[in-house]
């Protein structure tokens, strides 16, 4: 602990005011806001809003980043972010895929909204399974658990 030079010629007289400043508090602060970016900072992702369905599935191992394959409302088709036709899924595929194919293929999810038809998830389904994405996940949110 630094002090300030103490005075020996007098009991009555005080100390000297320390020039330093103490960054310890400053630095508590900066550790917390750190922290507190660096949890909210994958929650703020952009995407399609999609209504998902819940499920009482786990969440699936993955080893490389996926492909977000989403239906909005509307039936529009978007591969990750990008507004895609159904007769351009697959080439689009293809393109995130780098070429891989077979078990080589990169992880597809497919987030559907709950209002859909099924025969609209089915004919994307059926699209990425004809380009040789086998690896599809259906995405829902969290549902309760059973009791």
């Amino acid at each position: 602990m630094a002090m300030g030079p103490v005075s020996r010629k007098g009991h009555g007289r005080r100390r000297a005011p320390m020039a330093e400043i103490n960054v310890t508090p400053l630095v508590d602060v900066m550790l917390v806001l750190l922290i507190i970016f660096m949890v909210t900072a994958p929650l703020m992702v952009a995407g399609v809003p999609v209504k998902l369905p819940e499920s009482r599935a786990g969440a699936l191992d993955q080893d490389q980043k996926p492909i977000q394959v989403s239906l909005d409302k509307d039936g529009k088709i978007f591969v990750d972010e990008d507004q895609v036709a159904l007769s351009a899924l697959p080439q689009r595929l293809q393109e995130k895929a780098a070429g891989k194919k077979g078990a080589d293929a990169p992880q597809v999810y497919l987030r559907a909204e709950t209002t859909l038809d099924y025969g609209q998830v089915m004919r994307v389904m059926g699209e990425l399974n004809h380009s040789g994405f086998n690896k599809v996940a259906l995405v829902t949110t969290g549902g309760e658990q059973a009791k």
